[in-house]
């Protein structure tokens, strides 16, 4: 076969490197960079009246791509569409197809579950059609959500701020929040008491800790005046043991990871948000060069809702586990989890392609991100397959004067599947134990301390972007190739702010929502929005036709939409400011934060007598170099970050690199990084320290304009390019 007479595309630069190495030179392997063809941004693209008929045309900017693809595809005997194994990239086939021109008997479909050399040879001598239903059901998504944002974006652009955006799942999760935000509002704490004694016992080593449980059943303490009389009543006297209960108790491990609890973890014990643990994810899906072993595709499809493990993935695990850890730590029978209610089943549970390829013995080829990321999914994945954790576990009941107080202890007998993993938790809630000395029961215990302690029941807690996805998870809204871009977005417009890692509403947020709730409160009802999930899913299924859909859809958010314009008609709805701590030095007032085309500033609200303004800034780890006051992160009036010392032109130290909170081992000073993504490794700005790195030297593709005190004081006027600070205007080499 001539080389280059198949032609596989695929969707990123990556893929298309690892791909091409396992296919051999008769295959030409090519990158599409994502969807070439979409509905118009100027228009909504949509002919409602003629059937939802949709608008597609070619992305601006793509012509070359375009181009290059066109010619490939037209000398090539074979094509194979290989994008994501999902809607999104079945709909990107299709669209390859229809915008190349392709015909039916040239053009064949693959799919990889992960890009390793066996699954990527066998799928393509495996080759299917186009899925259609696939199609069809990203199609509907796409559509519902341009007729939303569409019709209602201007809405919102009239009633309440220019510019606003309405998303169809993305208005529900920012219901989700501003909901939890009312209830935490709306909380009434009420008082309860805890009591606790220190016993001993006479003969044996070692005192614990008895909480009080009730009077022969559980009560609950909810005033001093309770714990004060249960004080009285046994000061002074001996505690009898009345129960002892002696047991052995098993841990299950949990089940491998599916999207949603991927980035739930990562959140917890990475700290990475929804989307960036999904670029990571990506990253090592398409491939890593390992040494020894080249391109290797290291994870499974990481879109997915399933728990289904492939059988060969199951053999391997078990070898692996005995080998490395021997017989007992493999339970007696292969764990196999049950799909979960409502889970499409698509694809594998996401797991290391080869569980051979440990996290240490590759760590030197990844960065600290990608080792970090491998390491909890391989991780999730071997310790799935383990034997239960066992625990010797003692309960003791006490009594004094009628009232019981309990200890319990727990000691590991055997880790199981924690020699390997366990996972993060969303709360910092544990059950107390307490070391117990060895009792036979008819032993009478001595009070050596009694302690009370008053409490208030908590509200409950805002979500962080990990809770929020699972709570969108258990209501049914979105899917697992949304949760991220959906967590990211209502941050992204400003109707919900990180504070903390907690998310909550802005005022902004808060009166969008409101007006979605009285005016559609079905486009952002929770149970309507999963019942749409479930129709999308009805569509991929070949179960239901998407115009049928789009038709039931608008019916009734056309109603909602007429009755909101003749009731907002000449109404301007005003968002509230929300005041800071900052006092305005110009005329004293409480500054107020305030949306700007850049993101939130601060502003005075005597405007317009005054106009003073300022950014909202945020401390730096590390020291100022030349006075060792406090750095602060600035943006400018353009957008541009940087970082300068509090004391500002009174300083005068000005810089594009990011402090760390390392210091130089040898001057002592902070040490700084390059700006950007990613984990950079720090370097030393002391010029008189002989490890400083010059500017030039620090990692940057362009040299940054040198930081002076003229810099800080007309910081407005640089110009560098957003987020890697380099000076605009700057020719390509």
């Amino acid at each position: 076969m001539a080389k280059g007479t198949n032609l596989v595309i695929v969707e990123s630069p990556s893929k298309a490197k690892t791909i091409g190495k396992y296919l051999g030179p008769e295959f030409r392997v090519e990158a599409c960079m994502g969807h070439l063809r979409d509905l118009p941004k100027s228009t909504m693209g949509v002919d409602i009246e003629h059937d939802f008929e949709p608008e597609y045309g070619p992305l601006p900017g793509k012509e070359a791509i375009i181009s290059e693809l066109r010619s490939a595809a037209q000398k090539a005997d074979c094509v194979y569409l290989a994008t994501d194994p999902d809607r999104e990239g079945e709909a990107i086939s299709w669209h390859l197809k229809e915008l190349l021109s392709l015909p039916d008997q040239k053009t064949k479909r693959v799919t990889f579950n992960e890009i390793t050399k066996n699954v990527v040879t066998k799928s393509i001598e495996q080759p299917r059609d186009i899925d259609y239903n696939l199609v069809d059901a990203q199609q509907a998504r796409r559509i519902l959500d341009r007729i939303v944002g569409y019709q209602l974006s201007p809405l919102l652009w009239k009633k309440v701020r220019r510019g606003l955006s309405a998303g169809r799942v993305q208005s529900v999760a920012t219901r989700l929040v501003v909901e939890r935000e009312r209830e935490i509002e709306a909380f009434v704490p009420k008082e309860y008491w805890s009591l606790e004694v220190l016993l001993s016992c006479a003969g044996k080593q070692g005192k614990f800790t008895a909480h009080y449980y009730g009077d022969g059943k559980k009560r609950e303490l909810h005033t001093e005046a309770e714990t004060d009389q249960i004080i009285s009543d046994i000061a002074g006297k001996q505690f009898r043991i009345a129960d002892i209960k002696r047991a052995e108790k098993h841990r299950a491990p949990t089940p491998p990871f599916i999207t949603s609890t991927l980035q739930q973890e990562a959140s917890r014990k990475l700290n990475m948000t929804p989307r960036r643990t999904m670029a990571i994810a990506q990253q090592l899906y398409e491939g890593i060069d390992i040494t020894g072993e080249g391109t290797v595709g290291l994870i499974t499809y990481m879109r997915t809702d399933s728990l289904r493990l492939s059988e060969e993935a199951l053999s391997a695990a078990k070898d692996y586990i005995i080998s490395h850890y021997g017989k007992n730590y493999y339970p007696a029978a292969t764990r196999r989890f049950r799909k979960k209610e409502g889970a499409q089943d698509a694809h594998e549970a996401i797991r290391p392609s080869n569980v051979n390829l440990d996290p240490e013995s590759i760590k030197g080829d990844l960065n600290r991100e990608q080792y970090r990321l491998y390491k909890l999914i391989w991780s999730r994945f071997l310790a799935c397959q383990m034997a239960d954790a066992r625990f010797d576990s003692v309960q003791l009941d006490t009594e004094c004067a009628g009232h019981f107080f309990r200890a319990s202890d727990q000691v590991m007998k055997f880790p199981g599947f924690t020699a390997v993993y366990e996972e993060g938790r969303d709360d910092d809630s544990e059950e107390k134990h307490s070391a117990l000395p060895d009792l036979n029961g008819d032993e009478l215990l001595n009070p050596e301390k009694t302690t009370k302690e008053q409490h208030f029941t908590a509200p409950p807690a805002r979500y962080t972007e990990a809770t929020l996805v699972k709570a969108m998870e258990d209501r049914g809204v979105g899917r697992p190739s949304t949760y991220a871009s959906i967590v990211a977005t209502i941050q992204d417009r400003e109707y919900v702010i990180k504070k903390d890692k907690r998310l909550s509403p802005t005022p902004l947020g808060l009166v969008v929502t409101d007006l979605m709730l009285e005016r559609f409160n079905d486009v952002i009802g929770v149970e309507f929005t999963a019942n749409m999930e479930h129709q999308l899913d009805e569509v991929e299924a070949g179960k239901l036709p998407w115009k049928q859909v789009l038709h039931d859809f608008y019916l009734g958010f056309h109603e909602e939409m007429t009755a909101a314009e003749a009731a907002l008609d000449g109404k301007r709805i005003k968002v509230p400011d929300e005041e800071s701590d900052e006092i305005c030095e110009v005329c004293g007032r409480k500054m107020v934060i305030k949306i700007g085309r850049f993101g939130r500033f601060l502003a005075c609200p005597g405007f317009p007598e005054c106009k003073n303004t300022k950014p909202i800034v945020e401390r730096m780890p590390g020291r100022c170099p030349k006075c060792g006051s406090t750095i602060l992160k600035r943006k400018s009036k353009k957008g541009y970050v940087y970082y300068a010392c509090e004391r500002g032109a009174d300083c005068g130290f000005m810089t594009w690199d990011v402090p760390t909170a390392n210091d130089c081992p040898t001057c002592g000073q902070t040490l700084f990084k390059k700006s950007g993504k990613g984990h950079m490794k720090p370097f030393c700005i002391n010029e008189e320290c002989k490890e400083f790195v010059p500017e030039d030297k620090r990692g940057y593709k362009r040299r940054m304009p040198k930081a002076t005190t003229e810099t800080v004081e007309n910081a407005e006027a640089l110009e560098p390019e957003k987020k890697t600070a380099k000076p605009k205007g700057t020719k390509k080499k």
